[in-house]
């Protein structure tokens, strides 16, 4: 078995296909070639400053990483090359979302503990106490259009592009690490420690290829067009766009110096003759279906919209496959924790429900003790076995926890609950945090709110537990409407009542303007429970008060 480190494997397809475009980004095209350049002279710069391997992964623990981190806080543009670049010069690249506040931003690097920061020059001022705390040695800045200062000390990314040898010969190890933060919606984002060939193999479209010529030959007859919409701050983003780019196809990644823009996106797709375009949930869906329905766009080169992330509305799905009748809609799931791991597909007048699985998915029983068969009619646990993470950095017990042996085998089981189909198909059921106990039944919230989002008239619709002095918890629904909506809190509860078990109708439904989402489309749950306050907060004034 020949496995694959992922720096290699951009270096092979650049060989085959050097003039064809991998990224563009704004006003930025880059081709293969010129980044494959680009990640060797970068890659060269980070070793020049001691950056790299320290110890051999197998003298650590699983949780452990035996290799220099570089936090990478940037939007989408150069995103690839930075991330390739350090890949090369093994050093492990983690993904920092810049949409947290420069509390959390400072809270996340001292857990990474980077010796490195690659960063956009606007972020400078907002992170600059995280950026220059103590065990940060070098910090490089890309260049954004912003006028902000510089942060004293750092070099700009050209800079280091410049000083680096472009023809050094670095070595590589498939066992090299990829560390992959979660999203970090219901607690602190984790390190997902991953092996490079693992990675690739389970979620960037990678194999363990017996030799290069392999890899030319489907980086020849690639060439379609990728629009990775999903920010690269999050693993579907990456898994997306890297997917594209190391099998030979051009990525389009939305330029992220601007906010989310139907139009604009739609333009993009049509000038660049896009083949398939990815996004995330609702967030993305809702206003991209509003501006077909307002516009003309001429998308016949499109064939297929990718959604993960955060569910879609099947209103929202239904939307779009009427607008854009030739292309088929691809539901993903999978997690850091595990890669890809299964999907479904929809067509005009046939919405999928249930995912097929990947090589290595599996549902395991509810106490983890074995596999579950076929129409077995136990809810237990997605899992996949094979090509799965080591751990979480510098955490044991989540470790072994969450990537147990079963049966024999290491498997990654990251928390979702599921049922396993007479088909083989996957039914999800939802995060396990997040189900809600009241009065001992069980709720997964998922299952109401896609009751809720199908009904016509709701924009979008959020469920979660809270605190019950009679039922332990109860279910309660943050519901945003469309304009002109009759729907009431009776009316949705009644509705609930007519397609679910009677407990798991909304105790309460709290109608609210927008329902609060991430950057990345899925919902914030940090925002959920605070409305949920504030509404219990307002009930509680008596009609008397001046409030």
């Amino acid at each position: 078995m020949t496995e694959w480190s992922i720096g290699d494997v951009l270096d092979e397809v650049a060989s085959a296909v050097p003039d064809r475009e991998m990224t563009v980004c704004g006003g930025r095209r880059s081709t293969f070639a010129e980044s494959a350049v680009r990640t060797r002279r970068l890659a060269s710069f980070l070793v020049d400053q001691g950056l790299g391997v320290n110890t051999p992964q197998s003298e650590h623990e699983r949780w452990e990483c035996g290799q220099d981190r570089v936090a990478l806080i940037m939007r989408n543009d150069l995103f690839p090359d930075a991330m390739i670049a350090c890949l090369k010069a093994r050093v492990v690249p983690v993904n920092v979302n810049y949409n947290y506040t420069a509390r959390e931003i400072a809270e996340l690097l001292d857990y990474v503990r980077p010796r490195a920061v690659m960063y956009h020059r606007s972020f400078g001022p907002e992170f600059a106490a995280a950026l220059t705390a103590e065990g940060i040695e070098l910090l490089i800045e890309v260049d954004d259009g912003s006028d902000v200062p510089s942060i004293e000390g750092s070099v700009s990314f050209d800079d280091a592009v410049a000083q680096g040898d472009p023809d050094r010969a670095l070595p590589s190890s498939p066992d090299d690490m990829i560390m992959q933060c979660t999203g970090g919606t219901t607690g602190r984002p984790k390190g997902v420690l991953w092996r490079q060939s693992d990675l690739y193999v389970s979620s960037l479209a990678g194999n363990d290829y017996e030799s290069a010529t392999d890899l030319h030959n489907i980086a020849l007859t690639g060439g379609q067009v990728w629009f990775a919409m999903s920010p690269l701050v999050h693993a579907a983003g990456i898994w997306t766009a890297f997917s594209g780019l190391l099998t030979g196809q051009t990525v389009v990644l939305f330029d992220d110096r601007e906010r989310f823009d139907a139009r604009s996106v739609l333009e993009t797709a049509e000038r660049e003759k896009v083949s398939l375009m990815t996004m995330v949930g609702d967030a993305y869906a809702a206003p991209i279906v509003a501006e077909l329905r307002r516009t003309t766009y001429d998308l016949s080169s499109m064939y297929a919209i990718g959604t993960g992330g955060a569910a879609t509305n099947p209103i929202h799905k239904t939307a779009l496959l009427e607008c854009l009748p030739n292309v088929t809609v691809i539901d993903g799931y999978g997690s850091s924790e595990t890669g890809g791991l299964g999907f479904y597909t929809s067509q005009k007048g046939a919405l999928g429900e249930t995912f097929g699985l990947r090589p290595g998915g599996t549902v395991v029983s509810a106490d983890r003790s074995r596999i579950l068969e076929p129409g077995d009619d136990e809810i237990g646990w997605t899992a996949r076995i094979g090509r799965v993470p080591l751990g979480y950095f510098r955490d044991q017990a989540a470790s072994e926890a969450t990537f147990p042996v079963v049966g024999g085998e290491r498997m990654s089981i990251p928390g979702d609950r599921a049922t396993l189909d007479a088909d083989g198909t996957v039914r999800l059921l939802g995060r396990d945090s997040l189900v809600v106990n009241t009065g001992g039944e069980k709720v997964f919230v998922e299952e109401v709110e896609a009751v809720i989002r199908r009904q016509p008239g709701i924009t979008d619709a959020l469920v979660l537990g809270r605190a019950s002095d009679r039922w332990g918890q109860e279910v309660v629904a943050l519901v945003a409407l469309d304009p002109g909506s009759e729907e009431t809190e009776e009316s949705l509860r009644s509705l609930c009542k007519s397609e679910l078990a009677g407990f798991k109708a909304p105790k309460a439904v709290i109608f609210v303007e927008q329902v609060g989402r991430l950057g990345n489309g899925k919902p914030d749950y940090r925002w959920a429970k605070a409305a949920i306050e504030s509404y219990a907060a307002d009930a509680a004034v008596p009609a008397t008060s001046s409030h």
